[in-house]
Formats: structure tokens, C-alpha cells, sequence
């Protein structure tokens, strides 16, 4: 009885560790981005209440050039999730910091927004 227990458990698993590599090999092969495990409704939320007043639409009003359009991001080497993250994190310029304001998620929800913004062209 015990080694059909043992049996038992020793291929469920075994199911476990196949699923577990089947999703990752999924997500890996499909480029999971980092924007769509944020919660991209969230970053809308947090935009809108912090950033909306200088960026409304992608743009800037302060500085319109460094605006968070695609080709501007790109310029700027702005793309990334990580240089997004910092921006908002330390400030620069003219931007305030918002690490001190935001929880570490809600910068990642709010840079994930503006990523996906920035793709489907505000």
C-alpha cells in the first residue's frame, strides 16, 4: 500500500515538473513581455492621477520633444521597462521622483502602461 502511495505521488510529479516546463517553454516561445504580466488597468489608474497632467496623450509639456511617443521613447533609449522604472522612480530634470509616492508594483504597472501606450500609438 505504501508503494502505490509512493507510485502515485511520484507521477503526479512528474505531471507537475511537465506542465511546468510545457508553460514555460509556451511562454518563452510567444515572448511573454513584462508589459502583459503588469496590470495594465492599474497603470492606467496611476497615470491618469500622476502623470496625466504633464503627459496627457503621450505628450510633454514641458519638454515636447521627450514625449512618450514610440519614436521619442526610442530616441531617448526610454523603451525598456527598466529604464521607464527609473525615470519614474528617481525623477530627472524637470520630472519629479515618484519612488517615495509609488509602491515598486505601481511603477511597474504605470511603466507597462506607457509601453503599451506607446505601441498602439496613444
Amino acid at each position: 500500500m505504501l508503494q502505490t502511495t509512493i507510485r502515485r505521488l511520484q507521477t503526479s510529479l512528474k505531471r507537475w515538473v511537465l506542465l511546468t516546463i510545457a508553460v514555460g517553454t509556451f511562454m518563452a516561445l510567444w515572448g511573454a513581455s513584462p508589459a502583459i504580466a503588469a496590470d495594465l488597468d492599474a497603470g492606467k489608474r496611476i497615470f491618469s492621477a500622476n502623470c496625466a497632467a504633464c503627459h496627457a496623450g503621450g505628450n510633454n509639456v514641458v519638454a515636447r520633444e521627450k514625449n512618450l511617443k514610440k519614436e521619442a521613447l526610442e530616441q531617448f533609449e526610454m523603451n525598456s521597462l527598466e529604464a521607464i522604472q527609473t525615470q519614474v522612480t528617481k525623477g530627472k530634470g524637470m520630472m519629479p521622483a515618484f519612488g517615495n509616492k509609488l509602491s515598486a508594483d505601481d511603477i511597474t504597472n504605470v511603466a507597462s502602461y506607457v509601453l503599451d501606450q506607446a505601441e498602439k500609438g496613444w
